[in-house]
This record gives C-alpha cells, structure tokens and sequence, in this order.
C-alpha cells in the first residue's frame, strides 16, 4: 500500500534522549472507552552508515479523509528491533471504522524525524476495531508504493481500560549497585515488566539514567493500575537493572521479581526493598550475594472515577428546558410555524425535547423536570418576560416527568404572545443560581443539564457569554439546540469546540460546559442520534467538574474492592466557593535537565487542586 510519508510527517517536537514526559495539569477523566496501544518492531531496515538505526513510531488517525497525527514514541538508539515504552491511548467507539497508521522512522537526534526516503523505515494500517479483537495484531511494514520493507514487522497489543481504575504512583532507589564501567561508575536505569497469562512480558515504564551513580534515586514516576498489574495484585512483575550504553548495547546489572501486593506494603512510611539479581553471578560465584539492592521508597494509590462512580454514589441529574418563544416561530396557528401542534407529527421543538429527555430522566428520582419559556408577553398583563413558568406556577416551575413537560408546552401556547427578543442569559442565570445553592449544601448531589430549545441567534451574546463562564464554576451543563432554518454561525461561539470561551471582561470559562447542535442536521434522523451527539459531553463535563473537588472516598475499602454498596460518597464543596456570588438578571444587560534514556508512563497525571475563582466574576 502506498504511504505519503513525507507528508504525514509533521514537524519535529522534542523526542530526544534528554526527553521525559511532563505530567498532564488535570486528572485522566474516565468516561469514554478507552485503549491501551503497545508497539514493537522486529527486522527494521538499518538505514545508518556507521551504526544502527535510531526507530520512533507515530501514531496517526484518519479524520473526515485527512491523516491526523495523535501522539509519537520515544526515540530508542541504535535498535533494530525495539520495544517502545511509549503506550498509546486512544479512545474507541463500537460504532464507527476507526482507521489507524503506524509510521516508523529512524530519528536524527536534534534534527527529529527525517522526511526523506532513506529516513522511512515503514507502515502500517489497521482500525481500532481489528487490534482490540485480536488484542495481539503483527503485520509487515510497507515501504513507498506498497513494497515490503525487507522482512520489517510491527507488533500492537491492544488493553482495554477498565472504566474503574485507578493509577499508582512510584519512588525507587537503588544501592551499591555493580559497577560496569571501566572508568567511571555506572549509568544505570530500571525497567518494570508485567508478566502476563501467556509468560509474555510486557514493559509498563523505563525511567530515565542516572549518570555515574552506583546508589541512583530516579525520578517518582506514574503508570495506571491496569498498565501495571491488569488490577490483579497478584500479578507477578519483573524489574531490571541495567547500565545504559549510547551505542544501545546496555549492561545487565540485576534483575528481581515482585508483585502489586507486595509493593503496597511501602504505602505511608515504611520501605522495601530486594536483592538484585544477576542469575549468571550467582551460579559462578560462591560468595555472590547480590548486585545491589532496589528499594520502593513511597507508593501512593490514586482512583480514577467515572461518570457512572457519580451516578451510584447518588449524583442525581436534574434537568431543566427553557423553549424559546419568540415571534420568529412565526403563529402557532399557522402550519408554517416553528410552535404548529400538529396531531399526527410532533414539530422540532418536541422532537428534540423528548430525545433529550427521555435520557435525562433516568438519572432523576422525582422525574419531575423544570420547563421554562423565554421572549414571550405572558398573562395577566401581558409584559415580555425571559424567565417564566410555561405551567404558570411561578413557585413550582416543575411538570411530572417529559409527558408533563408536553402537556404544559401544548397548554400553554394559546395563553401567550409570541414576541422577543432572543434573551437566554435571564435563564441560564436562573439555573446557575439554582446549583449555587445547591453547591453549598452539605450533599451537593445535583448536577444540573439546561437544554435551550431556540430557533435564532441569541441578542445577548455578551450576557450570555458572562453568564456561561459563572456557570462553568457550577455543578451545570448547557445543551443549544437550533431549531428551524436559521444560520445559527454566531451560536458556534458559544460552544467551546474552536477555542476558549471568554466573558466580555476577558474572564475564560473554567470547563467547556455548552454543547450546541442545529436540529436540522437529524430531521431525518432517528431520535436517539440527537441525543447521543448532544449528550455526548455530560458524561465528560460531569466527571471534569467534580475532579476539581476532593476526589470521592469510601472509608474502610482496600484496593481491588468494589466499594460500598451505595458507591463513592459525593466531594465537599471547594472552600470559598460562597463567595461566588451569580447575579440576579431579570433584565437582559468567561524536565529534568539529567541526561535520560527514552522513558514514558502511562499517561496519569495527578488529581489537580480546586481552581481559584476569578475575582472580578464575584459581585
């Protein structure tokens, strides 16, 4: 198969032999399902004169027909048949042909990948959906015009990522280790590998070299439960000891065996530690003891939670529909309106909110939902209002459940007068006032979805923008769906997908919280494809929001447990956050500079702290 790669090859990044990846500012948010990618390469073409070739593999995705690059190894030097310690995460969905390319290159140090044919040692293409079947897919590798690379093969070992887990986070050090080097003392790094079912080893991390230390304390580094041990405490682990070599030929100091279980008996202040081992010493030595000691000096067990942790730990979703009411529906009489009751066909308005919903209603015990209207003259005295009841009950805006929610749409239409303008912030406003409070209860276990059913762009971009970035701080989610033919453009603004989200004061929204759709993009489309794309990000945002607070905790359960029957308990309000005040709007007015071998963990970065709120965002 033919492969461009001189255009696939974007420009160079750092992937040096200094590199180490630096640590991601927020926590992995474990909502979709994810896959774990391992590669290794056997037979590779040696396209370097006087020593080895220098292999790094990139990863790239097809996306609406382009090749988009998603991530890239480490560099190995001078190995022809590497196994990279760079895993690869990529999200997988049942649904849709995933197309993947593996593209290996031989490095040149500072100048990165090389572009030209002499620098492409070959590819690879497969989907997501052939490596998670086969778990273990071993292919050739294709040259320019579909020509084997020589005897070139490539290896991807695919791991699914359990929606429960957790990462751990590692210290070692050794001491009085064997001395390889001549005239220097040696330059030793540790690798971990996870020994599975079928005794094949796979490698979870490689630190980086310390230079010329015989007791080396390495950097404490991150790597996923399930990357580590597959969640199995019991499994078991084999650590090596090696003294790194530029050309690629590293020494082998010591190796010893351990398990999860027993690692975790370093957890708070205690150590431990083992002999490290050279079995070719230990047979030809009588005296032989060891070849050092590797010592774990801290471990730490982080969980990672789920959407679906929140929901079983009582996070109830209350979801609320503001529809918009304005005279550009055109008259609920006419069959050309936006509002027309038809008795045969339900219009836009009703299509989208019962998609929507019907979902949200699972997660709600009362199923009681709130239902408001906007940009409409209401009885008695007929004023605009962009903030009412449709059931006209100002002090219980609720209606039983999505039928209820029908019947007060459909009852309410006769009593009004369309008007306008389009005025949303007044509603958003509300809401966020709602999960404010809510927000300094001792449960704080809503989480508040508004669905904004509108058939134009909003009036009050910079009052909506303000009041979006002051909900983002809150337990809430935004849902825009257009209805009608309108160019819903300027809507695209408000939805974080092309960039941050600012308030007209400069301020960013702290979570991308708003998702908006035109309706006219599934009028021929089932009902469950419109609420799978606008829901698509409530699972993530849920998740996002609660990571900035103290994670979960269930007292009294170890590792490996499930939990208590009633789930995680729900975080505790930041401190401060009843300073934030959201106004009340009835009117319309966001390395280490050592000298490293290639090193990479499982991407888990730590928990982040509670965000500072923006001062000018309190009144």
């Amino acid at each position: 198969m033919p492969f461009a790669h001189g255009a696939a090859c974007p420009p160079p990044r750092p992937t040096g032999m200094g590199d180490v990846p630096e640590p991601c500012p927020q926590a992995p948010l474990a909502v979709l399902s994810k896959v774990e990618l391992r590669v290794s390469c056997k037979h590779l073409l040696d396209r370097d004169t006087l020593n080895k070739s220098d292999p790094c593999v990139l990863l790239l995705m097809q996306t609406q027909g382009q090749w988009m690059e998603v991530d890239r190894s480490e560099v190995i030097k001078s190995n022809l048949n590497p196994v990279f310690a760079k895993i690869f995460t990529v999200d997988y969905y049942f649904e849709e042909v995933q197309k993947l390319r593996f593209e290996v290159y031989d490095s040149h140090g500072q100048a990165g990948l090389g572009t030209h044919d002499d620098d492409f040692l070959g590819g690879m293409e497969c989907t997501v959906g052939q490596i998670v079947a086969q778990k273990r897919v071993t292919k050739p590798l294709f040259l320019k015009y579909g020509k084997f690379a020589g005897k070139s093969t490539i290896t991807i070992i695919s791991e699914e990522i359990s929606g429960n887990n957790g990462y751990v986070e590692l210290a070692f050090r050794a001491k009085k280790l064997d001395d390889k080097d001549l005239f220097s003392k040696s330059d030793p790094f540790l690798e971990i590998y996870r020994i599975d079912d079928d005794r094949s080893e796979q490698l979870v991390y490689r630190t980086e070299v310390v230079k010329n230390n015989l007791s080396p304390i390495w950097e404490p580094f991150k790597v996923s439960l399930n990357s580590l041990c597959s969640c199995e405490e019991k499994r078991k682990l084999r650590c090596v000891v090696w003294d790194y070599d530029s050309r690629g030929k590293h020494d082998f100091i010591g190796e010893f065996f351990t398990t999860f279980e027993e690692m975790q008996k370093a957890m708070g202040e205690n150590k431990v530690q083992w002999d490290c081992m050279n079995p070719k010493y230990k047979i030809k030595k009588r005296n032989y003891k060891n070849s050092g000691v590797v010592v774990l000096l801290d471990l730490k067990i982080h969980r990672v939670y789920s959407f679906l942790d929140y929901i079983m730990g009582g996070c109830q979703i209350h979801f609320t529909v503001a529809i918009d009411f304005t005279a550009s529906n055109g008259d609920p009489r006419n069959s050309c309106s936006l509002h027309y009751i038809n008795p045969y066909q339900p219009n836009e308005y009703l299509k989208a909110l019962v998609a929507v919903g019907e979902i949200c209603q699972d997660y709600d015990s009362d199923k009681k939902f709130s239902a408001l209207g906007f940009g409409a003259r209401i009885p008695p005295k007929y004023e605009v209002s962009h903030d009412f009841a449709i059931n006209f009950n100002p002090d219980n805006d609720e209606c039983e459940g999505i039928q209820g929610v029908v019947e007060s749409y459909q009852s309410c239409l006769p009593k009004i007068q369309l008007y306008g303008p389009t005025n949303v912030a007044p509603i958003i406003s509300k809401v966020a006032r709602v999960a404010a409070d809510e927000e300094r209860t001792k449960e704080a276990s809503q989480y508040f979805i508004l669905l904004i059913l509108t058939d134009g762009v909003v009036t009050d971009m910079a009052d909506t923008r303000e009041a979006i970035v002051r909900a983002s701080y809150l337990p809430m989610s935004i849902i825009i769906v257009g209805v009608g033919n309108a160019d819903f453009t300027d809507m695209q603004i408000l939805d974080g997908d092309d960039g941050v989200l600012r308030s007209p004061k400069g301020e960013p929204v702290l979570r991308d919280i708003v998702q908006f759709v035109p309706f006219r993009e599934f009028k021929n489309a089932s009902p469950t494809a419109l609420a799978k794309c606008v829901l698509a990000e409530v699972p993530k945002q849920v998740v996002e929001y609660y990571s900035y607070k103290t994670p979960p905790h269930s007292p009294g359960v170890a590792w490996g447990q499930t939990g208590s029957p009633q789930g995680p308990a729900l975080p505790q309000p930041p401190p401060g956050w009843d300073t934030v005040k959201v106004p009340v709007q009835d009117t319309p007015s966001t390395a280490r500079s050592r000298w490293s071998v290639p090193c990479g963990p499982v991407p888990t970065p730590a928990v982040p702290s509670v965000p500072s709120v923006p001062a000018s965002l309190s009144l």
